[in-house]
């Protein structure tokens, strides 16, 4: 079910990764302005803004849109690479968590005053995502298997083996594995 949520399954080659991205940040933009202009306009004049009152329901709905496309665009991108977005992803979340705990224990190794994060982290997320638009796309004849598919290639024929290695095994054991004597 993930694989049709957040894409896991398909791929997204390198132009359209960044031209995805582009309409992404352009949307969200176009997005966050209509969100900040309601919110400017419910205010009185001259009162600062909350982060209560920055949390209403078309905030917490864009934010949510906001990281389901970017996971998306994402794993697809990681799966055209030929990685595994099942682990990569996790990896890439775990390791950003854990650069936010020490840049919150640790101040001083944090990037600044008002960033949550480490120069270890932000390294992190500039090469992963320099991966992301720079490495080049898998071999696309390397057939991915999913769960509910067959588990060999669905152009390869049917490969049988012979019975020569049971019979070797069996005689060198002394043991029939696979028959039964009736």
């Amino acid at each position: 079910m993930l694989g049709f949520l957040f894409g896991f399954n398909a791929r997204l080659s390198r132009m359209h990764f960044f031209l995805g991205t582009i309409v992404l940040a352009v949307v969200m933009t176009a997005i966050c302005f209509a969100i900040a202009a309601a919110l400017f306009q419910q205010m009185p004049s001259g009162v600062r803004p909350t982060e209560a009152d920055l949390m209403t329901w078309p905030v917490i709905v864009a934010i949510v849109f906001f990281g389901w496309v970017t996971f998306t665009l994402q794993s697809m991108r990681i799966r055209d690479i030929g990685w595994d977005p099942v682990c990569v992803i996790p990896a890439w979340i775990a390791i950003m968590l854990v650069d936010g705990l020490i840049a919150g224990k640790f101040p001083l190794w944090s990037l600044g005053h008002d960033h949550h994060g480490t120069a270890v982290g932000a390294l992190t997320n500039l090469v992963l995502f320099g991966a992301l638009l720079f490495w080049p796309s898998g071999d696309y004849d390397d057939w991915t298997p999913t769960l509910a598919g067959p588990r060999a290639k669905p152009d390869d024929p049917v490969r049988r083996q012979s019975a020569a290695p049971e019979a070797r095994i069996a005689q060198a054991t002394r043991a029939e594995f696979g028959r039964r004597g009736y």
